[in-house]
């Protein structure tokens, strides 16, 4: 309902759009509920002139590597319960590549994992995408690195890692050469999260298997390939295991995402050296009053929990309402009637005191937020600074913030408050990389620049599910250029069309057919 309504069971609508200035690995998804997390895959924009003109060796082969969730819960109801105060609900495990792998067991014997297959001396091109709803994994290949070329589909300069760091919405094209002793080798997958007072969740790991084609030598494991792995029986047949980073480690994250910078001759539009609009974006969890209901502050006084950007949880339109694109497009009232979304949060305080995590007296002076649909507008060609500042209320999270319509230049990030003063003088303005999902670390912020050039209502919301469905979301709005090729195009013929009682409504999902009604609340 920001640029659209649901395409409706036994209906279709085709997406057009324009590839510019973007080469690599993207990925399309869902966006109703959490339906993500099983209809997604990867989308690979490859350079015009073949993959001679990558700016790095052309690899033997390029495998999509995709990270995700396998549910045993219906995933509306998931939702539901995530918009109503509920958080039980977790992924029963992870994937690769829609394999759980041999760490999970379901029936008695362990599960078949994906296993990619190598030839001894070939380099390999891994476009890993993040498409789980609720960790950031780090990745590993025992007795091998990785040499990271380029994430979000802009070219970074190259680096090599053992670990790679990846939030959901996030994607990474990394070169892996065959170089390790014949044999087989875990590709591991953990996820993250933080360490205590945050509450503790139930996270598991997958992995994958990389076989060494047409060769086999025993005792040629662990011991010859060297590193940190270790093979978990004596049994040349098991596959060789990377020692993986402790799951609460935040600052492998925070390395490799400061690691990033561009290629700067591989992208065209120029680093924006000035801003002429500057936002400070608080994001963190609160509470709100339930619907109808009055409440005492905090969660313990009958409050529900939220999640909030300058201190407003986003309110999604209903489907009584027109989408807010199209409200854009025809001038209606709906969009013009939306109040305004804040360039800095309501009040200044110590945005990173641990002690504001625990519930209790301390965190209760600052949870109290509101619900409500906010936008925010933007000139056409206007550079927009935006720094993104976690808080410590409730938890100490990191967020994968995502824009939508732009890529983002991540000039620098930090950990603590954000403070103009001093940080400033480290933004990068030389090479910064170009991204479209930017990891706030944990109790940390990050300053971005865009240009808004490019017309529409565009939706900005951390990437985390829980998050997204929560509240942690607004919509920027791009106005008109002044040429046809800068003005919003008119919506499609075939554009999305639905009455509000016949399919998605706030607290449901509802199915009509000639003879009955069945509803899902």
């Amino acid at each position: 309902m920001i640029t659209q309504r649901p395409i409706l069971p036994n209906h279709n609508f085709t997406y057009r759009f324009n590839v510019s200035e973007q080469e690599g690995t993207l990925w399309w998804h869902a966006h109703v509920s959490c339906l993500r997390a099983t209809l997604h895959g990867a989308l690979i924009i490859r350079p015009r002139h073949g993959a001679a003109s990558y700016p790095f060796p052309k690899p033997h082969k390029e495998i999509p590597i995709i990270i995700g969730d396998w549910w045993q819960n219906d995933l509306r109801r998931v939702a539901w319960n995530m918009a109503h105060d509920s958080f039980g609900d977790y992924p029963s495990a992870s994937t690769i590549n829609g394999k759980l792998g041999d760490l999970f067991n379901c029936s008695g014997t362990p599960e078949d994992g994906y296993e990619l297959h190598v030839e001894p001396g070939k380099t390999y091109l891994l476009r890993v995408i993040n498409a789980g709803l609720f960790f950031e994994f780090y990745l590993k290949i025992a007795g091998h690195k990785f040499k990271v070329v380029a994430s979000d589909t802009n070219y970074v300069s190259p680096f090599t890692t053992d670990v790679i760091a990846i939030a959901p919405g996030e994607t990474v094209d990394a070169l892996v050469v065959a170089d390790a002793p014949p044999g087989k080798y875990y590709m591991v997958a953990v996820p993250t999260q933080p360490p205590l007072p945050d509450p503790q969740v139930e996270a598991h790991a997958t992995r994958a298997i990389v076989q060494y084609s047409n060769t086999h030598s025993p005792g040629s494991g662990a011991a010859a390939a060297g590193g940190d792995q270790s093979r978990e029986e004596d049994d040349d047949d098991v596959p060789v295991a990377p020692q993986m980073p402790d799951e609460h480690d935040t600052l492998i994250s925070f390395y490799f995402h400061g690691n990033l910078t561009s290629l700067p001759h591989r992208r065209p539009s120029p680093v924006p050296l000035r801003a002429d609009e500057r936002m400070l974006i608080t994001l963190g969890l609160g509470s709100i009053c339930r619907r109808g209901q009055s409440c005492t502050t905090g969660v313990h006084g009958k409050g529900m929990l939220v999640a909030s950007m300058n201190n407003i949880s986003f309110e999604p339109p209903t489907m009584r309402m027109t989408p807010l694109l199209e409200a854009e497009y025809y001038h209606t009232g709906d969009i013009d009637a939306m109040p305004e979304f804040p360039k800095w949060p309501p009040r200044v305080f110590n945005f990173t005191d641990r002690g504001l995590t625990p519930w209790g007296p301390k965190e209760m002076e600052v949870e109290r937020v509101s619900k409500d649909t906010a936008v925010r507008r933007f000139r056409h060609g206007a550079v927009v600074e935006v720094v993104f500042q976690n808080t410590a209320i409730l938890q100490s999270d990191s967020n994968p913030m995502h824009l939508h319509g732009h890529d983002m230049v991540v000039l620098a990030q930090g950990h603590g408050n954000y403070n103009a003063t001093k940080d400033v003088a480290s933004y990068n303005l030389v090479n910064p990389p170009w991204k479209n999902t930017v990891v706030v670390p944990n109790l940390g912020w990050v300053a971005v620049r865009f240009v808004a050039n490019n017309p529409g209502v565009w939706f900005v919301h951390c990437h985390f599910e829980f998050h997204l469905t929560m509240g942690m979301a607004t919509v920027f709005i791009v106005e008109n250029g002044s040429t046809v090729e800068t003005t919003l195009p008119p919506p499609p013929e075939n554009f999305p069309t639905c009455a509000a009682e016949d399919n998605l409504v706030p607290d449901g999902f509802y199915i009509k057919t000639e003879k009955t009604e069945a509803s899902y609340k």
